[in-house]
């Protein structure tokens, strides 16, 4: 019996393989080819220590790879720029939904030489999210804690903070492209851990889904951090926050290193920051002035 259902799969495989498109089928290629490359501590049931899955990072990068592809049709510039061993990279923030950060991983897969799995520290309340909680965690995803964060650096990891948080995500549309606060954790991270900074400027990802007004207090009541009021949404739904198919320029920075004490007081703290947010406000008017439009 056994041996008749495992017939039965790979027939099965076979058929929805042989109505795959061929971009498709090499696209698939390419990300087993490339996952393949990076060296991954795996226990005994095929788990790293943070959750990750290989096998469902294969399933959950198709769809975004081909987003990455044909969608956003991304293109990246001196990804060669990020060093060896652990780093953190620090992106701009945009979009209303998480578009970005999945972009900027499956750059990191299928462009960075050689590929690595770049962890992103995400929200308090995705572990929270039915289903999703799930998928984010065995795609590398990490609740973005201090403990959390330091650890992986510890090990070596890549690890991508978006330092605006829900402030850059859900900024209006006339606040594109420019930098809201961000938080001061990552830098006492990077100097406890001795950790080099590499900024990421996404250009495109702030334009996606327009944001005309945020009821925050209306989204606090309903236990989520906002509720954008955006072009498409609520008039079309949960369509609406479906971003446009802009094009995403990524650029990455020298790396930064800095020095000094994690304890520092914000004041003092805060001058390094500003160190990062002015490389990444300095490859936006390069990414701005390069592009000749939104879409292409």
């Amino acid at each position: 019996m056994a041996r008749e259902q495992g017939g039965a799969m790979a027939a099965l495989r076979d058929l929805v393989g042989a109505f795959t498109p061929l971009a498709v089928r090499k696209l698939q290629t390419e990300i087993d080819d490339r996952l393949a490359k990076i060296p991954t501590h795996l226990n005994e049931y095929g788990y790293d220590a943070y959750g990750f899955h290989p096998d469902a990072a294969k399933r959950s990068l198709l769809p975004t790879a081909l987003l990455y592809r044909y969608y956003f049709r991304a293109e990246v510039n001196d990804i060669e720029r990020v060093p060896e061993g652990r780093v953190m990279l620090i992106c701009n923030h945009a979009g209303q939904l998480p578009f970005d950060g999945a972009m900027l991983g499956t750059a990191m897969v299928l462009d960075a030489e050689p590929p690595r799995i770049c962890r992103p520290m995400g929200e308090y309340w995705i572990p929270r999210i039915p289903w999703f909680n799930v998928f984010a965690a065995r795609s590398g995803t990490m609740v973005g804690t201090p403990e959390n964060c330091i650890t992986m650096l510890d090990d070596g990891e890549a690890v991508m903070v978006f330092p605006e948080g829900v402030r850059g995500m859900n900024k209006l549309y006339s606040q594109r492209y420019k930098l809201q606060r961000f938080g001061l954790g990552f830098l006492r991270l990077a100097l406890e851990t001795d950790t080099p900074i590499v900024p990421v400027a996404l250009v495109g990802s702030e334009e996606q889904n327009p944001g005309l007004a945020n009821l925050e207090g209306v989204g606090r009541m309903l236990g989520i951090p906002a509720l954008p009021i955006t072009a498409g949404f609520p008039l079309l739904g949960p369509l609406g926050m479906l971003p446009l198919p802009v094009k995403y320029r990524f650029y990455f920075g020298e790396p930064l290193h800095f020095e000094g004490d994690p304890n520092d007081e914000d004041a003092v703290i805060q001058k390094k920051v500003d160190v990062v947010k002015s490389s990444i406000t300095r490859m936006f008017e390069r990414g701005l002035a390069e592009r000749p439009g939104i879409f292409r």
